[in-house]
């Protein structure tokens, strides 16, 4: 199984909505960028996601969750009332991609950007790369035990 990190606003969709709804799958949608929608359409049912929270108070991760269901066509890409509407997608050849997660566990604290960028097990990890922006990536197996053995 593959590991996984993904980023989202805490005011869009944060580790808590997960822990409302622990049974119920929560629609990753509006991705909007390519390479991070390649990394969804590569995960797999029960792949394991690191939750970030950024452009917060407290950044970081949050949390763990897992897919419940592969890419299928992000449905907020043909609703022009979303935010994440994108009139040049078709639905024949569908842009943009969401995967469902389910909830795994909640962090008692979270781990902080601070704490991963002083872990040299972490220095190739694109989350503490310089300048990147990516919303959703890989985490090798020894990243993702790094990050785990913080919590």
């Amino acid at each position: 199984m593959a590991k996984w990190l993904a980023k989202t606003e805490p005011s869009e969709c944060s580790i808590d909505d997960f822990t409302n709804k622990p049974d119920k799958a929560i629609v990753w949608e509006g991705v909007r960028n390519y390479q991070a929608r390649n990394f969804l359409r590569d995960m797999k049912t029960g792949d394991e996601i690191f939750i970030y929270h950024s452009s917060c108070k407290y950044i970081g991760v949050a949390g763990i969750v897992k897919v419940a269901r592969e890419a299928y066509p992000d449905p907020a890409q043909f609703d022009e009332t979303s935010p994440y509407f994108d009139g040049k997608s078709a639905k024949d050849n569908p842009r943009w991609s969401a995967v469902d997660m389910v909830f795994v566990s909640k962090f008692p604290q979270i781990i902080t950007l601070d704490q991963l960028r002083s872990m040299p097990e972490l220095e190739y990890l694109a989350l503490v790369q310089k300048g990147s922006r990516l919303s959703v990536m890989p985490v090798s197996d020894a990243e993702w035990k790094a990050i785990k053995s913080l919590q």
